[in-house]
């Protein structure tokens, strides 16, 4: 394989974003702590290996923090999504970002540890939060990996 590039998501992304985005989170939207995001509309990076488009990363700054709304990595295991951290932190660096986080659910097991071994660490713990991100997105399901019933919110930051 070869070596990924990470580079700004432009206009030309816009059909794959949507996609993509359909695909992995079963509609055009994100919800996080009550808000709806729409990732394609969001600054986004797109990582690529030989010249396809195998990562993308959308996030929102605001102030001195930021955070990611959606990481999907097509190829598991491959550096990826770890590509697409490591290029936002850089940018966040020179800008002057302080703190970098993001929302996943109780569920998702294997978020918790990419992102802990990527040195984020559990900042918060909204209980039942996903009842109210269910009326905002309501394609959000019951059951989510492993059969673990999606429930709460879980803050992981990494500050910078």
């Amino acid at each position: 394989m070869g070596e990924i590039s990470v580079r700004d998501a432009s206009a030309e992304d816009a059909h794959w974003v949507e996609e993509l985005l359909l695909e992995n989170w079963g509609s055009p939207e994100a919800v996080s702590r009550g808000v709806v995001h729409r990732p394609a509309e969001l600054p986004g990076l797109v990582a690529e290996r030989d010249g396809a488009r195998r990562g993308l990363l959308t996030y929102r700054r605001e102030g001195d923090a930021c955070e990611i709304v959606t990481l999907d990595a097509l190829d598991r295991r491959a550096g990826i999504g770890t590509a697409l951290i490591d290029a936002l932190v850089a940018r966040l660096h020179a800008l002057g970002v302080k703190r970098l986080w993001l929302i996943t659910t109780n569920d998702n097991l294997e978020a918790l540890r990419f992102y802990q071994r990527r040195g984020f660490v559990l900042a918060a713990l909204h209980p039942g939060a996903i009842e109210a991100s269910r009326r905002l997105k309501p394609v959000i399901p019951l059951v989510g990996h492993d059969g673990i019933p999606i429930r709460d919110e879980l803050e992981l930051e990494r500050l910078l």
